[in-house]
């Protein structure tokens, strides 16, 4: 079956136009594969067509063109067993508020197929923390809760996949954590992760691998630390023994003085290196007290590959 978890080529996916108004082309031909076993970011801007990506992936929205081939199974050809492979948590709370945590899994997995004495109900209560919500009303829950319970849904089919549709968003710090350490245990366990985030240092603590999207055309895919290395820019951080009263002048660096009176001077290494930079802020009369380096970080290649385009 190979080592893909999913395999896209050539995904075109076009809206028509309403009224007169142009066809909307959300995906133009995105040629993707993921891992199994690995977490995967799915990155880029909104409107970017990472929802429609995800939709078709779920077999919610009909792909205009291309092949989606999800744990083996071709999604033109085995429908079926291509959508029982992926679980999604969708990002909006789509609950029913007269279910029960417990009766909405039970539903849940009986709309899958999964006969009575395969389900695990409880256990997945359990791991999202809802074990002692089992028979609460969902309306009664608050909002994290019910983020719980949208993982909960994703899993009760046991699916080799588990897509992720910006979890985190408007959540507060322990519902945060609490998702992450499941996702983790998860992971280890071997199932592979898809992540949507706007929150670009979470994928860059959980994702082994980035593919950012952007106007429906893949700009990049890589693994995240090769993402990052991918801009040059070096940042070195001083803090002079004296104040500094005006922005001091070394030849061929941009210097900038921070509030906090520290002077900030970016450089590229490929061209500059760490000790020519000391030796110019030397040559400015500035006596050093202590430095430190800051690097590039994820949303600086997010911005870097999205703005030009």
């Amino acid at each position: 079956m190979g080592t893909s978890a999913i395999n896209i080529s050539g995904l075109v996916k076009t809206y028509g136009g309403r009224r007169g108004s142009p066809e909307k082309h959300a995906l133009k031909g995105i040629d993707l594969d993921i891992p199994r076993g690995s977490v995967f970011g799915l990155l880029g801007p909104n409107g970017a067509g990472k929802s429609t990506l995800i939709n078709i992936l779920a077999g919610l929205v009909v792909k205009t063109a291309g092949q989606v081939t999800i744990w083996g199974f071709d999604q033109d050809v085995n429908p079926r067993q291509s959508r029982a492979a992926i679980g999604v948590m969708p990002q909006e709370l789509n609950l029913d508020p007269f279910f029960t945590p417990r009766g909405a899994l039970e539903v849940q997995a009986g709309l899958y197929g999964v006969p009575k004495s395969q389900r695990r109900s409880d256990e997945i209560l359990a791991l999202v923390g809802l074990e002692d919500k089992a028979r609460a009303y969902a309306r009664t829950l608050s909002g994290g809760m019910r983020r719980r319970l949208l993982l909960g849904k994703a899993l009760v089919h046991m699916p080799h996949i588990l897509v992720l549709d910006e979890p985190t968003a408007g959540v507060d710090i322990e519902l945060r954590q609490m998702l992450w350490e499941n996702i983790r245990k998860l992971n280890a366990e071997g199932m592979t992760i898809i992540l949507t985030t706007h929150y670009l240092e979470e994928a860059e603590e959980m994702c082994d691998e980035i593919a950012i999207i952007n106007h429906g055309e893949l700009v990049a895919r890589d693994s995240t630390a090769n993402l990052l290395g991918r801009l040059d820019s070096r940042t070195l951080v001083i803090s002079p023994e004296e104040p500094v009263a005006q922005r001091p002048e070394c030849a061929g660096l941009d210097v900038t003085v921070r509030a906090d009176g520290t002077v900030a001077i970016t450089y590229q290494s490929a061209r500059t290196s760490a000790e020519a930079v000391l030796e110019a802020v030397r040559e400015a009369g500035i006596r050093i007290r202590d430095v430190r380096t800051e690097q590039a970080d994820l949303q600086d290649v997010f911005l870097d590959l999205t703005r030009s385009r």
